[in-house]
């Protein structure tokens, strides 16, 4: 499951208190329903940089990434990944 349950809790805690956490779909569209909006991201990003030790600073951010709790954990996943392939060549990039 990955991260999905802290971040559910998150974002129900956060943007949608009123929805049990067993109601919320992994797949559900938080930005077409309404649960978070474009300001919602701004606090978002920097909670999961923190919560899971991200580097987002040379990290390509979409509102994609956060359309939905598989959306948010494929993203923290994807980062880390790109983290340690950059620790891994010794922090360099190849194009």
């Amino acid at each position: 499951m990955g991260n999905i349950t802290a971040i559910t809790e998150y974002i129900i805690r956060e943007f949608a208190s009123d929805v049990p956490a067993a109601e919320l779909p992994e797949d559900y569209d938080l930005l077409a329903n309404g649960i978070i909006d474009s300001l919602s991201l701004l606090r978002i990003i920097p909670w999961a940089e923190s919560q899971f030790a991200l580097d987002l600073d040379t990290v390509e951010i979409s509102p994609q990434d956060f359309r939905t709790v598989e959306n948010i954990d494929a993203f923290i996943e994807k980062t880390r990944a790109a983290t340690r392939s950059a620790q891994g060549s010794g922090g360099r990039t190849t194009a």
